[in-house]
Protein backbone atom coordinates (compact mmCIF):
# COMPACT_ATOMS: atom_id res chain seq x y z
CA UNK A 1 0.00 0.00 0.00
CA UNK A 2 1.55 3.59 -1.09
CA UNK A 3 2.41 6.12 1.92
CA UNK A 4 -0.23 8.66 2.25
CA UNK A 5 0.40 11.98 0.86
CA UNK A 6 1.09 14.45 3.49
CA UNK A 7 -0.47 17.93 3.54
CA UNK A 8 0.19 19.15 7.32
CA UNK A 9 1.06 17.44 10.13
CA UNK A 10 -2.60 16.38 11.00
CA UNK A 11 -3.61 15.98 7.13
CA UNK A 12 -3.02 13.69 4.82
CA UNK A 13 -4.61 12.60 2.01
CA UNK A 14 -4.60 8.44 0.18
CA UNK A 15 -2.49 8.23 -2.71
CA UNK A 16 -6.30 5.88 -4.22
CA UNK A 17 -8.12 9.50 -3.72
CA UNK A 18 -6.12 10.71 -6.29
CA UNK A 19 -6.90 9.60 -10.31
CA UNK A 20 -4.61 9.98 -13.43
CA UNK A 21 -5.43 10.38 -16.86
CA UNK A 22 -2.51 10.56 -19.60
CA UNK A 23 -3.44 12.63 -22.82
CA UNK A 24 -0.83 13.99 -25.46
CA UNK A 25 0.20 17.39 -24.53
CA UNK A 26 0.91 20.48 -27.21
CA UNK A 27 4.11 22.27 -26.83
CA UNK A 28 8.25 20.58 -26.60
CA UNK A 29 8.94 17.39 -27.65
CA UNK A 30 9.14 17.12 -31.31
CA UNK A 31 7.61 14.68 -33.61
CA UNK A 32 7.33 12.71 -29.61
CA UNK A 33 4.53 14.68 -29.40
CA UNK A 34 2.14 12.89 -31.47
CA UNK A 35 3.46 9.49 -30.21
CA UNK A 36 3.10 9.41 -26.44
CA UNK A 37 0.90 10.33 -23.98
CA UNK A 38 3.29 12.62 -21.24
CA UNK A 39 0.68 15.28 -20.41
CA UNK A 40 -1.02 14.51 -16.80
CA UNK A 41 -4.63 15.14 -15.93
CA UNK A 42 -4.93 15.01 -11.91
CA UNK A 43 -8.75 14.62 -10.74
CA UNK A 44 -8.81 14.96 -6.59
CA UNK A 45 -12.96 14.76 -5.62
CA UNK A 46 -12.35 17.15 -2.26
CA UNK A 47 -16.16 17.40 -1.62
CA UNK A 48 -15.99 13.44 -0.86
CA UNK A 49 -12.70 13.18 0.76
CA UNK A 50 -12.99 12.00 3.92
CA UNK A 51 -9.59 13.28 5.31
CA UNK A 52 -9.99 16.90 4.56
CA UNK A 53 -12.14 19.05 7.24
CA UNK A 54 -15.03 21.03 5.78
CA UNK A 55 -13.96 24.17 6.55
CA UNK A 56 -10.45 23.42 4.98
CA UNK A 57 -12.94 22.35 1.72
CA UNK A 58 -14.29 25.71 1.50
CA UNK A 59 -11.27 27.87 1.65
CA UNK A 60 -9.41 25.24 -1.18
CA UNK A 61 -12.86 25.90 -3.14
CA UNK A 62 -12.24 29.51 -3.43
CA UNK A 63 -8.17 29.14 -4.06
CA UNK A 64 -9.18 26.57 -6.52
CA UNK A 65 -11.43 28.72 -9.12
CA UNK A 66 -12.23 27.59 -12.21
CA UNK A 67 -9.95 23.98 -11.80
CA UNK A 68 -12.63 22.80 -9.38
CA UNK A 69 -15.77 21.26 -11.65
CA UNK A 70 -19.94 22.11 -10.39
CA UNK A 71 -19.16 17.64 -9.21
CA UNK A 72 -16.42 19.39 -6.58
CA UNK A 73 -13.24 17.95 -8.68
CA UNK A 74 -10.25 19.63 -9.15
CA UNK A 75 -8.86 18.83 -12.15
CA UNK A 76 -4.89 20.27 -12.44
CA UNK A 77 -3.62 19.46 -16.06
CA UNK A 78 0.54 18.93 -16.06
CA UNK A 79 2.03 19.16 -19.70
CA UNK A 80 5.17 21.33 -19.15
CA UNK A 81 7.99 18.60 -19.24
CA UNK A 82 8.36 15.89 -22.03
CA UNK A 83 8.16 13.24 -19.83
CA UNK A 84 5.48 11.57 -17.80
CA UNK A 85 7.43 11.00 -14.65
CA UNK A 86 7.89 14.62 -14.42
CA UNK A 87 4.55 15.47 -15.36
CA UNK A 88 3.04 13.50 -12.78
CA UNK A 89 5.30 14.96 -10.02
CA UNK A 90 4.31 18.56 -11.23
CA UNK A 91 0.38 17.66 -11.06
CA UNK A 92 0.50 16.39 -7.55
CA UNK A 93 2.79 19.29 -5.94
CA UNK A 94 0.65 21.62 -7.82
CA UNK A 95 -2.27 19.93 -5.91
CA UNK A 96 -0.45 19.72 -2.55
CA UNK A 97 0.51 22.90 -2.55
CA UNK A 98 -3.30 23.97 -3.46
CA UNK A 99 -4.44 21.87 -0.38
CA UNK A 100 -1.86 23.48 2.19
CA UNK A 101 -2.45 27.20 1.19
CA UNK A 102 -6.45 25.77 1.78
CA UNK A 103 -4.72 24.60 5.28
CA UNK A 104 -4.57 27.76 6.40
CA UNK A 105 -6.94 29.59 8.74
CA UNK A 106 -6.90 33.08 7.82
CA UNK A 107 -6.32 35.73 10.51
CA UNK A 108 -9.54 36.97 11.85
CA UNK A 109 -9.49 41.26 11.26
CA UNK A 110 -10.33 42.89 14.35
CA UNK A 111 -11.82 46.53 13.54
CA UNK A 112 -10.02 49.38 14.74
CA UNK A 113 -10.94 53.26 14.87
CA UNK A 114 -8.86 55.78 13.52
CA UNK A 115 -6.66 57.75 15.46
CA UNK A 116 -7.45 61.17 16.20
CA UNK A 117 -3.73 62.16 14.78
CA UNK A 118 -4.73 60.06 12.01
CA UNK A 119 -8.06 62.01 10.98
CA UNK A 120 -5.99 65.34 11.44
CA UNK A 121 -3.31 64.29 9.12
CA UNK A 122 -6.19 63.15 6.77
CA UNK A 123 -7.54 66.30 6.79
CA UNK A 124 -4.89 68.65 6.56
CA UNK A 125 -3.85 66.33 3.42
CA UNK A 126 -7.15 67.12 2.01
CA UNK A 127 -7.13 70.69 2.57
CA UNK A 128 -3.97 71.05 0.66
CA UNK A 129 -4.99 68.80 -1.92
CA UNK A 130 -7.96 71.34 -2.28
CA UNK A 131 -5.63 74.43 -2.24
CA UNK A 132 -3.63 73.14 -5.12
CA UNK A 133 -6.39 72.10 -7.22
CA UNK A 134 -7.83 75.78 -6.47
CA UNK A 135 -5.13 77.14 -7.79
CA UNK A 136 -5.58 75.46 -10.86
CA UNK A 137 -8.43 77.37 -12.14
CA UNK A 138 -8.75 80.51 -14.17
CA UNK A 139 -7.32 83.43 -12.51
CA UNK A 140 -10.90 85.44 -12.37
CA UNK A 141 -12.33 82.52 -10.91
CA UNK A 142 -10.13 83.25 -7.66
CA UNK A 143 -10.94 86.65 -6.89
Amino acid sequence: MPDPIVITRSIAIDPSEIEETFVRAAGPGGQNVNKVSSAVQLRFDLNNSPNIPEGMKRRVAVLAGKRLTKDGVIVITANSHRDQPMNRADALERLVGLLVAGSHVPKARVATRPTLASKRRRLEGKSIRSEVKKLRGNPSDTQ
